[in-house]
């Protein structure tokens, strides 16, 4: 029995029109979902605020065993969701592979969340019982993008359940099924309680509602960092907490005692990995003035052999671009980069959707490329001459979300590392990772810091609650 079906995927409850839902590979359309007003948020936030108060009473395995159910689901319907994150993001197989992996040790992470020790026994002055206690928010509003639409969704949507809350889910309306009916889908089966959980595609107006409704008092936001500035602003006027994971333009230092052979597929894979359309995506390549003119052979003869198609019906290492939007921006930084005098070491090209993997030489502080997020296959790559100017290097611009260092001597990348800002840091890796376990997140125009995996959950989707206990009413002098 399939888990998602495409003649359920049109709710005479929501009221904000059709989206045909498309796949970027071949324009063919793969089903309709009924997209959200914002007076449908009004209504799902009421549901999901009523609904939360009995789970969070529930004891802390009934919410676990969801999780874990969710989980285990996630891997029982692999085959069929692999096919729709295939289809619908351009993602090849083994990039769905991952998210479902992903996915599943969310949830099952999550779950353990339930169970950790909710707060601390406090010393006080008066005789009395003082103690702090995680309470769950009430209802988290959770906004997810295209890119990773299945990780960028449930690594909010598990956690803030696990822990007590109800969620409004607005996945993005072009990756509405893998990014938002997946996740209901799954865990509607996994016995999730009626109401807990709402996935509403749409469009600026539904996202806008979602984070004014004063029923919904933290907004998780994963998207651009021009978007997040405006959602960070108006949730700011509401004064609810708001968790921003936004752009990046992450640097890949290639330090001169560098394995070369190794170090190639490393970097290809930073800059190329789903079309570049990943946040942490290698968009600066810093390479040691030895290793320059090698590093820009070698990188533009890998770009060359890699195979670009529909990954639903060929074996490719890079699908289309999402929609004809980006692909234009995408060409139009390359473009306007070689007009400001880089070189085109390879790519450059496309065929509808489906963009050749890019390598620019010759980059400076004004190629556009280089110094604003592409958030496509393109790899421009600058030398440095020294350890001070590959840190500066790396420190220049307003993004701080992931950086690379490459280098046999690991105690001289660590200390690099400590010289650039930044969320996240690989010595000897690519900028591309993300684990359930570890915390996630950017700094300056890259988010609000590292608000998910592992216990950085707790601070995201709990409030803190003092109480104190007497055994007597308390006197006063007067």
């Amino acid at each position: 029995m399939p888990l998602l079906d495409p003649e359920n995927w049109q709710s005479p409850s929501l009221s904000g029109g059709e989206y045909a839902v498309t796949e970027p590979a071949t324009g063919d359309p793969l089903g309709t979902v009924t997209l959200a007003s914002a007076e449908d948020v009004t209504a799902a936030a009421g549901a999901a605020r009523a609904a939360q108060a009995e789970w969070a009473r529930a004891p802390h395995f009934v919410r676990a065993a969801a999780l874990r159910k969710a989980g285990d689901l996630f891997t029982a319907h692999a085959d069929e969701l692999r096919d729709w994150i295939v289809r619908e993001s351009g993602s090849i197989p083994g990039k769905a592979d991952f998210e479902l992996h992903v996915a599943a040790q969310e949830c099952y992470e999550a779950a353990a969340l339930a169970s950790r020790p909710a707060g601390q026994v406090l010393p006080s002055e008066a005789a009395r019982l003082s103690y702090t206690r995680r309470v769950p928010v009430g209802v988290v509003g959770v906004i997810s993008p295209f890119n990773a639409p299945l990780i960028l969704s449930i690594r909010s949507v598990a956690p803030a359940l696990a822990l007590g809350n109800g969620v409004v889910l607005k996945p993005d309306p072009r990756t509405a099924v893998c990014g938002g009916l997946a996740l209901a889908a799954v865990f509607a089966e996994a016995g999730l309680p009626e109401g807990l959980l709402h996935v509403l595609p749409g469009g600026p107006e539904a996202g806008q509602a979602l984070v004014a409704d004063s029923q919904v008092p933290v907004i998780s936001f994963t998207g651009s960092t021009a978007a997040g500035r405006a959602v960070g602003e108006a949730a700011g006027r509401h004064l609810k907490r708001v968790h921003l994971e936004l752009g990046g333009n992450s640097a890949l230092i290639v330090l001169e005692d560098a394995d070369i052979d190794a170090v190639i597929s490393t970097a290809a894979w930073g800059s190329f990995f789903h079309q570049g359309q990943i946040c942490m995506t290698t968009g600066r390549h810093l390479v040691h003035a030895s290793l320059y003119e090698e590093y820009i052979e070698r990188l533009a003869a890998k770009a060359d052999s890699l195979a670009v198609g529909d990954p639903h019906r060929e074996h490719v290492h890079l699908g289309p671009i999402i929609d004809d939007a980006q692909l234009a921006k995408i060409h139009g930084l390359v473009e306007s980069s070689t007009a400001r005098g880089a070189k085109l070491a390879a790519g450059g090209t496309h065929d509808r959707l489906f963009y050749r993997p890019t390598v620019l030489a010759g980059v400076d502080d004004s190629t556009p490329a280089y110094a604003e997020e592409v958030f496509g296959p393109v790899a421009p790559v600058r030398s440095f001459s020294t350890v001070d100017e590959a840190a500066a290097l790396a420190s220049a611009g307003p993004y701080g979300l992931s950086l690379g260092v490459v280098t046999r001597d690991t105690a001289r990348g660590l200390d690099l590392a400590e010289r650039v800002p930044t969320g996240i840091v690989h010595i000897n890796d690519q900028t591309v990772n993300d684990e359930a376990v570890a915390p996630f997140g950017g700094i300056a125009a890259s988010g609000t810091g590292a608000r998910f995996g592992g216990e950085a959950n707790l601070e995201a989707f709990t409030d803190l609650r003092w109480t104190t206990v007497r055994g007597d009413v308390a006197g006063y002098p007067f």
